[in-house]
C-alpha cells in the first residue's frame, strides 16, 4: 500500500514539473520610451502570447521551458524577435524601432519631381503629361509648366535653372537617350521623340540627381518603360496633322506593342497663316515598339524607335537681302535593351545597352552640312537591401559616341570635322535611414574621359527629415561634370577642352496629404570651367579656354490640388531665378538670352459628367528675357516684353472607346517676342539693324479623333492625348 502511494505521489510530483507553468512579463515602449499599446507578444511556434496594455505592460503563462524566440510586432514598428530564457524572463522592457518602410516615412525629394503608380509624392501622373492644355503630347511642353523650368519658344527643348538645354540628359530604363529631340534649325522649335503613353513613370530632376547618372550640369529626365500592358488592343488615331495606329498583344509571358504614326503639317498650313515661308512643310514618318518578356526573377524590355523628318523653308535673315534657303532631312534610329531581376541573397541586378543613330543632312541655299552621330552606352549596376536602415547600389557605365561633319558647297569649301569619345564611369551610393523621419543618400561618381584625357571624382549628397506626417525638410548637394556640347568639341583636333563642371545645393519642404500638394525650393548653382571663346560666331580657329564661370540661385514653388471643387484638378508653379555668366563670347558677366527672371503657370482641368467631357486650360507666363543690342555700350541690355500664352483642350467622349479632341495654343493670339537677331555690320548710317524672332504661328489649332479597339470596353486612348 506505502509502496503504492509513493509511486502515485511521485508521478503527480514529475507531471506537475512537466506541464508547469512559466510566467512571461514586461513591458513594450518606443525609442522614447513612450508605451505601445496593442502589441502582439508571443512566444515563436506556439499560441502562447498576450496584448499589451495601454500602459505597454504584458504578461501570459507558458508551458515551454529553457530557450524560445519571443516576437513582439505592431504596425508602424520593426518586428521585434529574441531569443530568451523562458524561465527568467519577467519584467523586461523592450524597445521597438519605427519601421522606417512605413507609408509615411520620410522621402528625400531635393530637386526631384517624379510621377508614377509608384512615386510616394506624386506631382504629374502620367496622364497629366499628356493632358495638359498646351503641351500638344509633347512631355517637355507639359514638363514646362513645372517650376524651375524656362519657356524657350523658338527652341522647344527643356531649360533648367539657368541651364542651357544641353545640360540636361534624357535616360530611358535609366539608359541614355543620345538624340532626345527631333532635328531642327535656327529660331524653328524641336519636341520630344517620344510617345508619352509608353511611359509608367517621369522622375524629373531639377538638380542634386543620383550618382547613377551623369554627364549632364543641370537636370536629368527618367522615363521608365511600363512592364506590361493589361489589355490586348488596337489604337487609331486620325489627325489635323496625320494619321497613327497602334496595336498591343499579349502573350503567356510576354507583350509586343507596335505604334506608327505619319505626320504632315501641308493641309493644315494651306488653312492657318503661318510666319514662316514654307517650300515645304514639316514631315515625318515614325514608329516605335516595345517588347516584353517575364522571367521568374526579373522583366527584359527592348525598345526600338525610328523616325524620319524633312521639311524645306525660306528664313528672313537680317544680314542677307534675300531669305536663305534651309533645306534639313533627318533619319534617326534608338535602340535600349534592359534586363532588372533578382538574385541569390537579396541582390537586384540591372543591365542594358542602347545605341543611338542620327543622320542629319542640312542645306543652307548652296552650302551643305552633313553630320552623322553614333552613340552606345553599356550600363551594369547592382543593389541590395541589407536591412530596413541601409541599401548599397553600385555600379558602371561605358558610353561611346562617333561624331563626324562634313560641310561642302558648289565652289571650293570642303571641311571635315568630328570626335571620337570613350567615357568610363563607376558610382557607389548607400541608402542610411537613420529611423521614419531621418534618411540620407550618399554617393560617388568617378569618370575617365578619354578624348579630354581626364578624371573626375564627384560626390553627391542628399538628407531628408520628415517634421510630421504631412510635411518634411530635404537638402541636396553634389558636383556634376559634361563634357562640352558638340558645337565646341568637334575641333578637338584642333583644340584641347576640359569638362565644364557645377555645383548644386538644395533645400527643399514639402507638405502633402490627398490630393494636395506644395512644394518649396531654395538653390543655388555655381559654374565653373565654362567654355569661352573669342570670335563672333564658332569657328575651327576660334581661340577656345575652359575659364567661364556662372551662378544660378532662385525660388521655386508648386501647389497642387484636387479637393477645391468636384471634378477640378490643378496647379499652379512660380519660379524666381537671378543667374548670370560669362562664357561663349561675353566679355563680362550677364544673363543669358534663354533666361526670365520670373515664371508662372496655371493649369487646370475639369471634368463635365453630363457632357462626357474633359476641358483644361493653362495659361503660362514670364517676365521679359535679355537680348544684346549692339546699337548700345552695355552689353546684354535690353529686354523683351513679356510672354504669355492662354491654351485651351477638350476631350469628348463619343463612346467609352471613341474620343473627338480639340486643343488651340496661344487662344487670344498674343503677339509674343522671343528676342531680336542683329545685323553683323551696321548700315550707312551707323545703325546696327534688327529682327524680331517670333513664333512660327500665332495659334496652333488640332482637332483628332482616337478610336481603341479592345475587348476592355473600358480601354481608350485619353491618355494619349
Amino acid at each position: 500500500m506505502k509502496t503504492k502511494l509513493f509511486f502515485t505521489v511521485s508521478f503527480l510530483f514529475f507531471t506537475a514539473l512537466i506541464f508547469a507553468q512559466n510566467t512571461i512579463s514586461g513591458k513594450v515602449v518606443d525609442q522614447k520610451g513612450k508605451p505601445v499599446a496593442g502589441a502582439n507578444i508571443y512566444i515563436d511556434g506556439t499560441y502562447d502570447g498576450a496584448t499589451s496594455s495601454e500602459t505597454g505592460e504584458f504578461s501570459f503563462e507558458t508551458t515551454e521551458t529553457g530557450n524560445k524566440f519571443l516576437v513582439i510586432s505592431f504596425l508602424l514598428f520593426e518586428t521585434f524577435k529574441q531569443e530568451i530564457d523562458v524561465t527568467n524572463y519577467k519584467d523586461q522592457t523592450v524597445k521597438l524601432r519605427e519601421n522606417v518602410n512605413a507609408l509615411d516615412a520620410v522621402v528625400i525629394t531635393a530637386g526631384t519631381l517624379e510621377s508614377g503608380e509608384k512615386a510616394r509624392v506624386s506631382v504629374l501622373k502620367p496622364l497629366d503629361i499628356v493632358t495638359t492644355a498646351g503641351s500638344a503630347g509633347n512631355i517637355v511642353a507639359a514638363l514646362q509648366t513645372l517650376p524651375g523650368t524656362q519657356t524657350v519658344g523658338e527652341d522647344g527643348r527643356l531649360f533648367v535653372r539657368g541651364g542651357e538645354a544641353s545640360e540636361t540628359q534624357t535616360f530611358v530604363d535609366g539608359i541614355r537617350v543620345a538624340q532626345p529631340y527631333g532635328a531642327t534649325t535656327n529660331n524653328l522649335p524641336t519636341r520630344s521623340r517620344f510617345s508619352p503613353f509608353l511611359f509608367s513613370g517621369i522622375a524629373f530632376s531639377t538638380g542634386g540627381y543620383s550618382a547613377e547618372y551623369g554627364e549632364a550640369l543641370s537636370s536629368v529626365l527618367l522615363l521608365n518603360t511600363q512592364d506590361d500592358e493589361d489589355h490586348e488592343k488596337t489604337d487609331l488615331g486620325f489627325m489635323t496633322v496625320g494619321l497613327s495606329v497602334g496595336n498591343t498583344q499579349k502573350f503567356k509571358k510576354s507583350t509586343l506593342s507596335v505604334n506608327m504614326m505619319y505626320v504632315n503639317l501641308a493641309p493644315y498650313q494651306a488653312v492657318i497663316p503661318q510666319n514662316v515661308d514654307w517650300n515645304n512643310p514639316y514631315q515625318s514618318l515614325g514608329g516605335e515598339t516595345v517588347y516584353r518578356y517575364k522571367f521568374t526573377n526579373g522583366v527584359f524590355k527592348l525598345y526600338a524607335s525610328f523616325d524620319s523628318e524633312r521639311f524645306d523653308l525660306n528664313q528672313k535673315n537680317v544680314n542677307f537681302e534675300n531669305p536663305i534657303r534651309t533645306d534639313m532631312n533627318n533619319n534617326n534610329f534608338y535602340l535600349n535593351s534592359s534586363y532588372k531581376g533578382s538574385f541569390a541573397s537579396g541582390w537586384t541586378l540591372t543591365s542594358g545597352v542602347s545605341y543611338g543613330y542620327s543622320n542629319n543632312k542640312l542645306k543652307y541655299d548652296i552650302t551643305g552640312v552633313k553630320s552623322v552621330e553614333n552613340a552606345a552606352q553599356l550600363k551594369l549596376k547592382l543593389s541590395k537591401k541589407f536591412s530596413n536602415y541601409f541599401r548599397l547600389s553600385f555600379g558602371t557605365d561605358y558610353f561611346i559616341t562617333k561624331y563626324n561633319e562634313d560641310i561642302v558647297d558648289n565652289v571650293s569649301l570642303d571641311i571635315a570635322n568630328g570626335y571620337d569619345s570613350n567615357i568610363f564611369a563607376a558610382y557607389t551610393e548607400g541608402d542610411i535611414s537613420f529611423s521614419k523621419n531621418l534618411a540620407l543618400k550618399v554617393g560617388l561618381r568617378y569618370s575617365n574621359n578619354s578624348l579630354l584625357n581626364e578624371n573626375n571624382i564627384a560626390p553627391r549628397a542628399s538628407l531628408g527629415y520628415k517634421l510630421s506626417k504631412s510635411s518634411q525638410f530635404s537638402f541636396a548637394y553634389g558636383d556634376f561634370s559634361q563634357t562640352p556640347v558638340v558645337d565646341y568639341i568637334k575641333y578637338s583636333k584642333y583644340h584641347q577642352f576640359e569638362s565644364e563642371k557645377a555645383q548644386h545645393y538644395i533645400l527643399n519642404y514639402t507638405f502633402t496629404k490627398p490630393g494636395q500638394l506644395l512644394r518649396t525650393e531654395l538653390y543655388y548653382k555655381d559654374y565653373r570651367n565654362l567654355v569661352q571663346y573669342d570670335t563672333r560666331d564658332i569657328q575651327y580657329n576660334s581661340v577656345f579656354n575652359n575659364n567661364g564661370s556662372g551662378y544660378a540661385k532662385g525660388f521655386d514653388l508648386l501647389w497642387r490640388d484636387s479637393n477645391l471643387y468636384k471634378n477640378l484638378e490643378y496647379w499652379i508653379s512660380y519660379s524666381y531665378i537671378d543667374s548670370e555668366r560669362q562664357y561663349k563670347n561675353f566679355p563680362n558677366m550677364a544673363t543669358p538670352n534663354f533666361i526670365a527672371n520670373h515664371s508662372l503657370s496655371i493649369v487646370t482641368k475639369y471634368f463635365i459628367t453630363d457632357w462626357k467631357s474633359q476641358v483644361g486650360f493653362t495659361n503660362s507666363f514670364s517676365t521679359g528675357r535679355p537680348y544684346n543690342d549692339p546699337n548700345q555700350t552695355q552689353f546684354m541690355n535690353g529686354k523683351t516684353k513679356s510672354y504669355n500664352s492662354l491654351s485651351f483642350n477638350w476631350a469628348y467622349l463619343l463612346t467609352t472607346q471613341k474620343i473627338l479632341y480639340f486643343s488651340v495654343s496661344n487662344l487670344l493670339g498674343t503677339q509674343n517676342i522671343f528676342g531680336y537677331d542683329y545685323a553683323k555690320t551696321p548700315d550707312a548710317s551707323g545703325v546696327y539693324q534688327r529682327q524680331a524672332v517670333v513664333p512660327t504661328a500665332d495659334r496652333f489649332f488640332f482637332v483628332g479623333f482616337f478610336w481603341t479597339i479592345s475587348q476592355n470596353k473600358n480601354e481608350n486612348q485619353l491618355k494619349n492625348l
